[in-house]
């Protein structure tokens, strides 16, 4: 038998074994750089791995270009792309490995079964957008969107291949006289002036993609990969055969000048105008368009009105109409309206209370929950229009929330704002106040004042100034404070007097963690390598070190339970920071268990109940793992791009999205139980770094939105949300 090549482009090249650990069973498609194989991991996942050309693997240009695909690959791994599970850019033969995703790429769909209905284009086009909000977010630009490397799955479009993707920061530019990218799909800038390229330009592609959807052919067509880049730069495009309600939309992407065109926030809000029922939660093409009997495409309803977003004046309409559209979500959720109020006076002084007028109607899709008489209510604590998400927190019987230049108290049973108390207006608070000695704490975050407020009337009770702080927490009616030199204090929080102060043996530069219901402060210091985390459990109320210990890993605390019979942990990779297992260590014993996740989720956040700690990630992946059982119960996909930190009640997990949505998963089978409708700024364009958490309490459930509303659902039946 004559051996195959090591090396070339063609169907008869060999290809390894193994990449890594990996045994690679099939070839599922090649391209000029490499070929994709399908693959198996440890544990049965079906894997998606890219082996690169032998030929291209022994050029070091290449290799580095790789190793930027995969870091790109990396940062935008998601609800929206395939995540990397693993990667190496220095093998004789570079590889990365994906989640494989079932389903066929658009340019298989269109090619198969022709152009797609009204109703599916409206849905690609939203779910591209979505994607390229979430890519170019972390600062990645992909410069090669177009049918092919668009997959069509069950949950919606994913977005791959990011071998030419370039980081904003990233050192490697574009040669000299190389125009990178497939020519039918390239921005006129691709062309012109290659090392400018920005998010723009998958903007300008989006339009292209949606265009070959709609008809089998680009807007500039041509056999020629020059007559097609004559025609991207100096002519208009070709919309024939494209719904008359998407045409304009299309029409904006395609703008010759990067800065007409519009943002994928715009195109989100825009389609929600065009059509309502457009659902950004699925893309399931109407019977499955690639089977043999294809559902009848939607009615495309024709209007005079139709948007418009090609140039400067026709996206300034779009705002408009953005605005009124999100306006009216407001209103269908209860016609809520919030009164002016003034901030000015005595500083010390709360503003007045006052009662939302639209109390008693729903925060979500207007229903109404009648668990012990309570009715959902939504409520605005700031009366501008920039002040931000309310960060929120429960405690003593009332919510205390804090926005940009405020803090506010609110009644939990029907929304009403009881006082309100101005903060510094340049703050944008990342936490919410704390109920702590019976007082509430303010988030200051400028790092050298402490202030306590009457949680019955808001007014100041004390105020300190402190030097040198560098971290804060709170535990057992204790302010506890870091200092840049490695101590911690302990401050009073009922009179802010100092009653300890302190360097924690063994710990260099203490991180402090508290949780609700646990009686303890818990410091933590990781080594250097990251091969171990000391951690101490702190009595609060005198400093003293109740047990110290030194576990293996880069280890995060994220909750107890049994008041610190047991605490838990997410093992974090040294590398990228990836949450790779859940650790549970018992101080009594000084054992610990740990349970692996099955594929490393990005900037996690945790919650405990029980046994169980449920993990959702940036990019939308939830998993509940119980430790005691030892294993991983469940992983749901939500979408979600952008989520807030879990909370959780035993029936439900919930969480915040970055579109103001309120989401509920049923915590025994990891299905999604309902969800609030979105509650969007009305005139922002942009997706607040961290999403407030919501507040699981006595039945109910709080959360905000970007709108600046606080709101409240009865936990009951999420499905009637």
């Amino acid at each position: 038998m004559t051996p195959q090549r090591n090396s070339g482009t063609g169907p008869e090249t060999e290809f390894p074994e193994y990449a890594g650990q990996y045994r690679l069973e099939s070839r599922l498609g090649s391209g000029g750089m490499g070929v994709v194989h399908l693959a198996r991991s440890t544990s049965g996942m079906k894997l998606a791995v890219k082996v690169v050309h032998g030929e291209f693997a022994e050029d070091p240009e290449f290799r580095e270009r790789f190793r930027q695909e995969i870091a790109a690959a990396r940062r935008v791994s998601g609800a929206f792309t395939a995540p990397v599970v693993d990667a190496d850019a220095d093998a004789e033969r570079p590889w990365m490995a994906t989640l494989f995703i079932p389903g066929p790429t658009l340019a298989e769909e269109v090619k198969r079964n022709g152009s797609m209905s009204a109703g599916q284009l409206r849905r690609l086009m939203a779910g591209l957008a979505e994607a390229l909000r979430d890519i170019h977010r972390v600062g990645v630009v992909h410069r090669d969107l177009k049918p092919s490397n668009v997959l069509l799955a069950e949950d919606g479009p994913k977005v791959i291949d990011f071998g030419i993707s370039r980081p904003k920061d990233s050192e490697l530019r574009t040669e000299t006289g190389k125009l990178i990218g497939t020519p039918p799909f390239m921005a006129p800038e691709q062309f012109r002036r290659p090392r400018e390229v920005g998010p723009a330009a998958d903007i300008f592609a989006l339009g292209s993609v949606m265009v070959h959807a709609s008809t089998g052919r680009g807007p500039f067509d041509s056999d020629s990969p020059y007559v097609v880049a004559y025609q991207v730069v100096h002519d208009e495009p070709d919309l024939t055969g494209v719904p008359e309600n998407l045409a304009p939309l299309v029409l904006g992407c395609l703008a010759k000048e990067p800065e007409d065109r519009p943002t994928p926030d715009e195109l989100m809000r825009e389609l929600r105008a065009v059509a309502a029922s457009y659902d950004t939660q699925s893309f399931v093409p109407e019977e499955r368009r690639w089977s043999p009997s294809p559902a009848a495409p939607d009615p495309v309803p024709a209007s005079s009105d139709s948007p418009s977003i090609a140039g400067r004046s026709d996206r300034r309409r779009l705002r408009r109409r953005a605005l009124l559209a999100a306006g009216a979500l407001v209103l269908a959720a209860g016609c809520v309206l919030a009164s002016v109020q003034v901030f000015g006076g005595d500083p010390t002084a709360a503003e007045p209370a006052d009662r939302p007028s639209g109390t008693g109607t729903g925060a979500g899709n207007g229903t109404t929950a009648a668990a012990a008489g309570f009715r959902a209510w939504a409520v605005r604590p700031a009366t501008g229009g920039d002040a931000g998400m309310p960060q929120c927190s429960y405690g003593g019987g009332k919510l205390f929330c804090a926005q940009k230049g405020l803090v506010s108290a609110i009644d939990p049973a029907d929304g009403t704002v009881l006082w309100r108390h101005p903060i510094d207006a340049t703050l944008i608070p990342s936490r919410p106040p704390v109920l702590s000695g019976g007082l509430v704490h303010p988030p200051l975050d400028e790092g050298t004042r402490l202030e306590a407020l009457d949680p019955d009337t808001g007014r100041i009770r004390w105020q300190e100034t402190v030097a040198d702080r560098v971290g804060l927490g709170y535990a057992g009616g204790m302010t506890l404070l870091t200092g840049a030199d490695g101590k911690v204090t302990g401050v009073d929080s009922a009179s802010g007097d100092s009653k300890w102060n302190r360097r924690v043996a063994g710990l260099s530069g203490p991180r402090l963690f508290s949780f609700a219901g646990d009686g303890l402060a818990y410091a933590t210091s990781t080594a250097e390598d990251g091969a171990s985390t000391r951690v101490a459990a702190l009595d609060p109320g005198s400093g003293d070190v109740r047990w110290q210990e030194k576990l293996d890993g880069q280890l995060k605390p994220i909750g107890t339970t049994d008041a610190g019979a047991s605490v838990f942990f997410a093992a974090l990779d040294t590398v990228y920071g990836d949450t790779v297992a859940v650790v549970d260590y018992d101080p009594a014993t000084g054992a610990s268990r740990t349970v692996d996740v099955s594929v490393p989720l990005q900037r996690a956040h945790g919650v405990v109940r029980g046994s169980t700690v449920y993990l959702l990630a940036a990019g939308g992946a939830l998993i509940a793992v119980d430790l005691e059982a030892g294993k991983q119960l469940w992983r749901l996909e939500t979408s979600v791009s952008l989520g807030s930190a879990p909370a959780a009640d035993g029936r439900y997990v919930y969480f915040t999205a970055a579109d103001g949505r309120l989401l509920a998963v049923d915590a025994r089978t990891g299905t999604l139980a309902g969800q609030t409708s979105p509650r969007l700024a009305p005139a922002s364009d942009t997706i607040a770094a961290s999403l407030p958490a919501p507040v699981a309490a006595g039945g109910r459930v709080y959360a905000s939105a970007p709108d600046g509303f606080v709101f409240a659902v009865d936990a009951t039946d999420p499905a009637d949300w």
